[in-house]
């Protein structure tokens, strides 16, 4: 239900506002700001309530805006025509805000919900068996790959053989249903799983990592973050016998901001973290802007659809390379490979950007689009009506694009055809890429499941999606700034260094961690491993 709604919450806000991406683009930068914003505060508290309320929680508040944006949906396609004469147009700019607001409550009960069991009930769950750990993270990302190919093929076709208003019918009935089926799962793993009523408050002087035993003078990054949550919650124990004053209210969600932020930064897995969100600052994925960058050289829908099938099988077999990796050469090791694998299917996409059939042209400003229509009062393009002929002329119009040309065009007047090197060794690097970027993903993850102490599970993976959309929005930002399809192949070099500089980032966390056992492929001993690693490396197997 949720992949649903990712997928097709874009489309009926483009519906809806006459085929234009301005509702789209406000939603987005919505949703990224306020996980930005308040990534930390949503994981402080599910740190600071149990699992089953915080996981009941946020389902229910998930599901129930869903199901509550969907209806209104339902009612504006039913009666735009009438809310657009009310009020001057208003009651309908009215709705419209208030789709953007509460699918955006969704969107961070969503992120709730993931950091919850994804993050936490996950680790617990898995207790200390750190193979069955990767073997649960790698199954819930292939059912998250195989959703993702699923989900948007089915609400598609009903949207396209129905109508947009029986979409959200369908998609606000599956969430009422699905809520429900979720609800009493979590139920029964929660009965099943005694120690997930058990959480830790706050942080212990004894309290170990979840996954690791390690001797007390290897515990030294540990112990810092440690130290400094101990001091704070003794000193706020007396101030919590006398009454908080309403400057302390209004103060406390900017404080769990910072202290959140610094303690993300004093954890030992910083640097991997970091790593992982600068793989965010990027234009070569299946989003929309690669996906219109695709039509601008000629690949239609039916293309694009296979190629996504592709991306998301090439994203299964990393979730195994992960697994298999992991117990041959141990966990940092295989972010290493992973990462190296990932990169080295990328430097096709660089090559792509030089070859016949690519638009770059350094000889174009990559802002003339953007200062044209902002400075010089130039009208944005409209879409014109179609007309029986060759908008993207290729090698293969029947396949791509399903048009031909005119048998009485003029030869003369016919686009040159546009060859398909280039957007083919693109696509081609992403799709090849998406192994190594699972199971670096994968190998992230976890460590941060093994690495963080329990108290802090919630509000440091919670920073750790406030960074991973910081560098989306960013790269965001960077389209906007350069939208031209000249413009793209210096965007497919940024999105490269971008990766690379992500991929440097955690090099040097495994060399911290594994010191001259970097490249010893080999799975040691967990003994020797505890007695014998340097500080901060917590996880060698």
């Amino acid at each position: 239900g949720d992949r649903m709604w990712h997928f097709a919450v874009s489309v009926f806000l483009v519906e809806l506002y006459g085929n234009s991406l301005l509702l789209t683009a406000v939603y987005g930068l919505v949703v990224a700001g306020s996980v930005l914003l308040l990534g930390a505060l949503i994981g402080d508290w599910v740190d600071k309530n149990s699992r089953l309320k915080v996981a009941q929680t946020s389902l229910i508040v998930q599901n129930s805006s869903v199901i509550l944006c969907g209806v209104i949906l339902m009612i504006i396609f039913l009666f735009k025509t009438q809310l657009l004469t009310l009020y001057h147009g208003w009651l309908l700019t009215l709705c419209y805000i208030l789709v953007i607001t509460i699918a955006n409550i969704a969107n961070l009960a969503s992120t709730a919900t993931a950091i919850t069991i994804q993050r936490d009930w996950i680790v617990v769950v898995a207790g200390e068996d750190r193979s069955k750990l990767a073997d649960m993270n790698a199954t819930i990302r292939r059912i998250d790959q195989l959703t993702n190919i699923l989900a948007p093929m089915a609400v598609g076709q009903i949207m396209t053989f129905g109508s947009p208003m029986i979409g959200c019918g369908f998609i606000s009935g599956w969430n009422l249903m699905s809520m429900c089926v979720e609800y009493l799962l979590l139920w029964k793993v929660y009965q099943k799983t005694p120690t997930l009523a058990r959480k830790s408050a706050k942080v212990e002087a004894s309290e170990l990592k979840q996954l690791n035993v390690k001797k007390e003078s290897d515990m030294k990054p540990a112990e810092g973050v440690q130290l400094i949550v101990e001091k704070d919650v003794t000193a706020l124990e007396p101030q919590q016998e006398k009454e908080v004053g309403c400057a302390a209210r209004i103060a406390e969600p900017f404080i769990t901001f910072r202290d959140g932020w610094v303690a993300y930064y004093n954890q030992p897995v910083f640097l991997a973290g970091m790593g992982l969100a600068f793989l965010y600052m990027t234009v070569l994925g299946f989003d929309c802007i690669t996906t219109g960058y695709a039509y601008t050289q000629g690949l239609s829908g039916s293309v694009l659809s296979l190629l996504m099938g592709a991306s998301a099988v090439t994203g299964i077999m990393g979730t195994v390379a992960f697994t298999w990796l992991r117990r041959k050469c141990g966990l940092i090791r295989t972010g290493l490979i992973s990462g190296a694998a990932q990169f080295a299917c990328l430097i096709l996409c660089v090559i792509s950007v030089f070859m016949p059939g690519s638009p770059m042209d350094l000889s174009v400003s990559p802002f003339a689009d953007i200062s044209a229509r902002l400075f010089e009062n130039e009208p944005l393009p409209t879409i014109a009506s179609p007309e029986p002929e060759m908008i993207f002329a290729t090698g293969m119009p029947d396949l791509l694009n399903g048009s031909i040309a005119p048998a009485n065009s003029d030869p003369e007047m016919s686009p040159e055809p546009v060859p398909l090197i280039s957007v083919s060794l693109l696509f081609a690097g992403v799709i090849a890429a998406r192994v190594g970027l699972w199971s670096f993903d994968l190998t992230v993850t976890q460590l941060l499941q093994e690495n963080v102490i329990e108290s802090e599970r919630g509000i440091i993976n919670g920073v750790q999606n406030s960074m991973n959309y910081l560098l989306d929005l960013l790269h965001f930002i960077m389209v906007i700034l350069a939208p031209n399809p000249e413009a793209f192949g210096l965007l497919v070099l940024i999105s490269v260094s971008f990766v690379a500089m992500g991929h440097i980032m955690y090099f040097r966390f495994a060399q911290k961690s594994l010191g001259k056992q970097l490249f010893v492929c080999h799975t040691p001993d967990p003994k020797a491993a505890s007695d014998s690693s340097p500080p901060g490396n917590t996880s060698t197997v």
